[in-house]
């Protein structure tokens, strides 16, 4: 009887361990999901935000700002929660985009709702971050493709869900309340967190710097990736490329950059340490995910516009073609394990940008005007392939590193792929443009073409303009993905070497 007892206080003991784990899973998906609504939510209520606060000129930061926000303090986030631990990291994080949402509830102007959203973003950026580290830690390396593919569904529905929700919330009830939705779900998220997530003791390691937090890097991090963005963002938007002010914010981020270098290399602990881009592995993952980040603004920003000029879809229609790959993506992720397993990460991530660069050749194969179902089913089959790529670079990476580098090396990762967005925004826009103005005889951007189209104004000319500029942008998307199909090839080491857990 006296071996029974300790038998049955320990299979109580991991009962309550799975239980527990499975009440952090799901706070870590309310968690995932604020972030994750929050970059589909805004957009359908642009209209009646703008009417009724003003500000048409400069919405756009509404979305920038918050971009910025949290692409420049994922490196800060994910070295604190290296060095004090995953918990207080996520509810601080947490705790700050709520603020931030009830503050947007509350803006009065455009000018108070684009501040409020950089403070959302701010919070934002520990959310992403943390989250996916969390997940690499509750769950070996065996189950870590089951927490992903949770995470991955979370994207998938709030990617489908998210404009619906925020078109219905702003035509039947009020705009703020796109932000103020933010409440419940964060609070259920912050309650289980703080009642279930309880990391285990980790051992200090000797030199006391660990401790210390690098500030003055993560200033200087702060300033260089903000005025960087900035000028990538506005460049060609509210300003010429070749003007002043585009030239001065460049000039001054490269000088960060130099002021980055310098105190990192000082600093005992630095935000963004060197062993990132010294080790083979993590410098190819990041490399590889900065082009998957460039891609992606292919036909997350420019399918919309195809699918209503060119097809002539209704906006829901249009949504419908974009969103089909969020449907794929998971379920591709989730099975990838199956692949990884017998071929290892690095192949198995080359099998799917490799597919996914032919997809995004075929593109611009498509015959004019087209049907709906043929980018349709280009975007279905490119879901599949990009799950096929994604994952398996995010759960190898992370399982080459112990858990006081985790952290870090998560948010280098995320951080490569946000950038990566914003440099293609950028960059595909400029191409769409100049192929526009190419075909069209004359200066006029995408956005005063497609106004020219809804108005019916425009010409069919403009109509085969549009689809030109959207192929080249697929064709620039085609190669970042063999841009990131070279990078693995070269840079990274066949098998990745995994930690012993």
């Amino acid at each position: 009887m006296g071996s029974t007892k300790p038998a049955i206080r320990g299979a109580a003991a991991d009962e309550q361990g799975v239980r527990r784990r499975g009440a952090v899973v799901a706070a870590l998906m309310l968690a995932m999901a604020l972030a994750a609504l929050d970059a589909t939510i805004v957009s359908t209520a642009v209209p009646q935000i703008v009417g009724d606060l003003g500000g048409f000129s400069v919405f756009s930061w509404l979305f920038s700002g918050y971009l910025l926000a949290v692409t420049v303090t994922l490196p800060v986030y994910g070295k604190l929660s290296d060095t004090f631990g995953r918990k207080p990291v996520l509810v601080t994080g947490a705790a700050v985009f709520l603020l931030g949402s009830l503050l947007c509830a509350g803006a009065w102007n455009m000018a108070a709702l684009i501040a409020f959203r950089v403070v959302q973003g701010l919070g934002g950026g520990a959310l992403q971050g943390t989250v996916q580290t969390l997940a690499a830690d509750l769950y070996p390396l065996a189950e870590r493709p089951k927490i992903q593919s949770k995470l991955s569904t979370v994207w998938a529905v709030s990617a489908v869900a998210g404009p619906g929700l925020g078109g219905m919330l702003a035509a039947y009830a009020d705009w703020r309340w796109i932000f103020l939705i933010n409440l419940p779900i964060g609070a259920a998220a912050l309650w289980l967190i703080v009642r279930h997530l309880h990391e285990p003791e980790r051992e200090k390691p000797e030199n006391a710097a660990h401790a210390r937090v690098d500030w003055a890097g993560a200033l200087a991090v702060f300033a260089c990736g903000g005025v960087l963005l900035t000028a990538l963002v506005q460049g060609g938007v509210a300003w010429p490329w070749l003007s002043a002010p585009s030239l001065a914010l460049f000039g001054t981020g490269l000088a960060l950059v130099a002021v980055v270098v310098v105190v990192e290399r000082r600093a005992a602990q630095p935000i963004i340490p060197g062993w990132v881009w010294r080790r083979r592995t993590i410098a190819a993952v990041n490399l590889a995910l900065g082009a998957l980040g460039l891609l992606m603004v292919a036909p997350s920003v420019f399918l919309p516009t195809y699918a209503q000029s060119v097809l002539g879809l209704a906006p829901v229609a249009a949504g419908f073609v974009l969103s089909v790959w969020t449907l794929s993506w998971p379920v591709s992720a989730a099975l990838s394990q199956h692949v990884y397993r017998r071929i290892g990460f690095r192949d198995t991530a080359l099998l799917g940008i490799g597919l996914a660069a032919l997809i995004l050749c075929a593109f611009p194969l498509l015959p004019y005007p087209g049907s709906w179902w043929q980018p349709t089913l280009l975007m279905l089959l490119l879901g599949a392939a990009l799950g096929l790529f994604q994952l398996p670079l995010i759960v190898g990476v992370q399982s080459t590193v112990g858990w006081s580098e985790r952290g870090t090396t998560t948010a280098s990762v995320l951080f490569c792929r946000q950038t990566g967005q914003t440099v293609g925004a950028s960059l595909f826009g400029a191409v769409a443009n100049g192929v526009l103005a190419a075909r069209l005889g004359g200066a006029g951007d995408l956005d005063s073409v497609t106004r020219a189209l809804d108005a019916g104004t425009a010409p069919e000319a403009t109509r085969h303009a549009i689809a030109d500029a959207v192929h080249a942008v697929y064709l620039g998307a085609a190669a970042a993905a063999a841009l990131a199909f070279l990078v693995l090839l070269l840079v990274a080491p066949r098998r990745f070497p995994v930690r012993e857990e």
